[in-house]
């Protein structure tokens, strides 16, 4: 008579049709009462013992149900269809594309629970010539995030992903900035533009806010100081005929609307030149609209709207515009004040940085790396000697 298995050890059995031994576990039951069954096969008894050895391991373990045939692929594409619906639609697409593209083919065929340090690692260093760093670094975080998520749902052990470091990609075309005459340059043919996008320049360059939060700024964030009460209030209920303005950049394009960081979230005195390129605009528009930069419609312009116009303001001003970008306003703002003696901590404060470290890695092309009060310092103290 052959004796039973003790409870919890699972069972074995030979399957004639089959001609292989089966072990099996039971691992617990669905909220239906239904017996959940953990199965592997073996050619030889030892064979299936040992598969059995290996389930119960992973039932102690914590990782009952997992597949053994669980794809990276069906990792990827579970996350991207659970974890990413949060995230702004670009965003989230974005991720789909890289996805799609770099991960799934590489690495999608490959069992979730056999993919090692070194697959990652290899997959990287290939990726790392055709890609820079920060789509290497993209794609590494979708992986990454993947393999949470399935371990957070018992699909795999650990996270390989997390171990492995993410190498230099391709070198891609640094930010530039506008020196002195051709900031001139672009102000002077920005005036003969549509009032819209001459505004859009004349406040990214002179006040240095990013591109994401000057398509968020609405009117009731240009303000004036209202010196009859004291207090900073909308233009669009006081009007311009006043001396100081200000914009309060409190807001973003992002899918919260919330600005990038919270030291982001500041308040920013308005040059001259913005105040009257923000009046034209108001004159032009001529609505109650929200937002100050707006399609016709009112409703908000998109990065592809403002790219277009602002790449012809550049070609009028004599530069090729295809070879600019936006964001570059801001970069040259920081670069125009640091070449102007302004100091860093002030830079700083007025980018919306948490701290000068930031704006030193950020903007290091910008900054003057000339620091000359030391030097100017150790001159008085020990003057060089006279020649006789």
């Amino acid at each position: 008579m052959t004796k039973r298995r003790s409870r919890g050890d699972g069972g074995l059995r030979w399957d004639e049709s089959r001609q292989r031994w089966i072990a099996t576990l039971t691992v617990g039951y669905t909220p239906a009462g239904k017996r959940i069954v953990k199965k592997g096969t073996g050619k030889t008894k030892t064979e299936a013992k040992e598969k059995l050895k290996e389930i119960i391991r992973n039932y102690q373990d914590g990782l009952a149900i997992a597949p053994t045939n669980y794809t990276v692929a069906a990792a990827v594409t579970y996350w991207l269809e659970s974890g990413i619906p949060r995230l702004d639609s670009s965003t989230a697409k974005m991720y789909q594309t890289y996805a799609t593209k770099h991960v799934i083919p590489c690495l999608g065929a490959r069992k979730l629970r056999d993919l090692s340090v070194e697959d990652v690692d290899r997959w990287l260093m290939a990726k790392s010539s055709a890609l820079g760093t920060r789509s290497l670094k993209l794609i590494h975080s979708i992986l990454n995030r993947s393999m949470k998520n399935a371990m957070r749902r018992d699909k795999v052990k650990r996270n390989v992903v997390e171990l492995c470091e993410v190498p230099d990609g391709r070198e891609g075309r640094p930010s530039k900035a506008l020196t002195m005459n051709q900031a001139e340059a672009v102000l002077k043919a920005a005036q003969d533009a549509r009032p819209r996008i001459r505004a859009y320049i004349v406040v990214s360059l002179l006040s240095g806010v990013r591109t994401e939060e000057v398509r968020a700024i609405q009117w009731s964030h240009v303000v004036a100081y209202d010196q009859k009460t004291k207090a900073w209030r909308p233009v669009s209920e006081i009007g311009w005929d006043h001396d100081s303005f200000a914009i309060y950049v409190w807001r973003s394009v992002r899918k919260k609307g919330d600005t990038k960081t919270r030291k982001s979230r500041r308040s920013l005195a308005l040059p001259k030149r913005c105040v009257e390129a923000l009046r034209s605009l108001k004159e032009e528009q001529d609505d109650e609209r929200e937002l100050v930069f707006s399609t016709n419609s009112g409703t908000a312009m998109t990065a592809h709207n403002v790219r277009r116009d602002f790449r012809k303001v550049l070609d009028s001003a004599g530069l090729t515009g295809a070879e600019w970008a936006p964001r570059e306003l801001r970069h040259s703002f920081v670069s125009l004040l640091s070449d102007h003696d302004i100091p860093i901590e002030d830079i700083s404060r007025l980018v919306g940085h948490s701290n000068t470290v930031v704006t030193e890695t950020v903007y290091r092309h910008q900054i003057r790396p000339v620091i000359q009060e030391g030097a100017t310092a150790m001159d008085s103290i020990f003057p060089l000697p006279e020649h006789p």
